[in-house]
């Protein structure tokens, strides 16, 4: 059963331009041969780490949003773990929170929103509460 996953992981900074491209190839290679897809794939650039990882401060990050077998993506994972170049990843499976938000979005759209429709109620309450001007004048005391 084919799940959405994103894949995100880590590059070494000291890696060329070049064989990031290479890189990212090869682990798309390994999804597509494996049977899944690749929904996107985002070079985010490099950035700065929170907190050093095998001495590096920062890294180049790349972002894969992959549609695949759970099996597949545990060999993602093996090959992100003994590359010397991917100095750390992290999947999620994100298929569950798409459902969960497809929901939400779907209630939503059935409920009818308040301030759209102005109720005839409310227009008359605002025309009766409105102060009358008065045309009495009020009589003068004499002194």
């Amino acid at each position: 059963m084919s799940r959405t996953y994103e894949v995100m992981y880590i590059v070494r900074p000291d890696v060329e331009e070049a064989d990031l491209d290479k890189l990212i190839e090869g682990f798309e290679k390994n999804v597509t041969d494996g049977g899944g897809e690749i929904k996107s794939t985002e070079k985010m650039g490099r950035r700065r780490l929170a907190y050093t990882v095998r001495k590096f401060n920062d890294g180049f990050y790349v972002l894969m949003t992959i549609l695949a077998d759970g099996s597949l993506v545990s060999e993602i994972e093996r090959r992100l773990r003994v590359s010397e170049q991917v100095i750390k990843f992290i999947t999620v499976r994100i298929d569950e929170e798409e459902k969960r938000l497809a929901k939400i979005k779907a209630i939503r759209d059935t409920k009818v929103k308040r301030s759209a429709q102005p109720s005839a109620a409310a227009a008359a309450e605002v025309t009766e509460s409105a102060p009358v001007a008065s045309t009495e004048v009020a009589p003068e005391a004499s002194v």
